[in-house]
């Protein structure tokens, strides 16, 4: 699976995107509406790090398999693949085959709401997308807030953020290196040595 679609998506750039997420949902709102659907999912990126932030966007993950039960609870909206700032309007097969990211789009508005990650799994064990010799259980790696939502373990998030490290990565790290046991610190520092061997976190980690 690649991180860009293939042709025939329309590039976007940075105040572009920004534009098309002024309107971005909360976690709530997405929960009420999945409530009921017998789907797993959970509040990925930088929202499972930190509630407290402003976020330019809004992220969910589902299994892959799952998608279509998803997409139906919102059938008065578009979902458009994307990867690498390129957009694929209204994806159906062949553009959901060429990223994992989703984004659900009022279509009057042409605004995204969230997005969603298709995650590579295999039964009820989710296996990372950037090593699939990563695997763990669902219900061991998914949490809930004190309003119940889901969202997913940080020592899970934070690898993903680790590629770019951009200053609001760094942020989410360092906030929340201190609530981590040593048991998840361990674990992030494992899958950050697979993943991204040499990264400047693992020294923290180690400390």
């Amino acid at each position: 699976m690649s991180d860009s679609p293939r042709p025939g998506g329309v590039v976007l750039d940075a105040d572009e995107l920004d534009a098309r997420w002024a309107e971005a949902w909360r976690p709530e709102k997405v929960a009420q509406r999945l409530d009921g659907v017998g789907v797993t999912s959970c509040v990925a990126a930088g929202w499972a790090l930190d509630q407290t932030r402003p976020h330019g966007d809004f992220e969910i993950a589902v299994p892959a398999a799952a998608f279509p039960e998803v997409r139906e609870r919102f059938l008065e909206y578009v979902f458009d693949a994307l990867g690498s700032a390129v957009v694929w309007p209204a994806a159906e097969a062949e553009g959901l085959a060429a990223t994992h990211q989703t984004s659900a789009r009022d279509p009057a508005s042409g605004r995204f709401l969230f997005d969603v990650f298709r995650e590579p799994h295999q039964g009820g064990t989710w296996t990372c997308r950037r090593d699939e010799r990563l695997r763990l259980p669902y219900d061991t790696i998914i949490e809930r807030t004190a309003d119940g939502i889901p969202y997913l373990a940080p020592e899970l998030v934070l690898p993903f953020k680790a590629r770019r490290a951009r200053p609001k990565d760094q942020a989410d790290f360092d906030g929340v290196l201190p609530l981590l046991g040593r048991e998840r610190r361990n674990l992030l520092g494992d899958w950050l040595t697979r993943v991204h061997p040499g990264h400047p976190w693992l020294a923290e980690l180690a400390g």
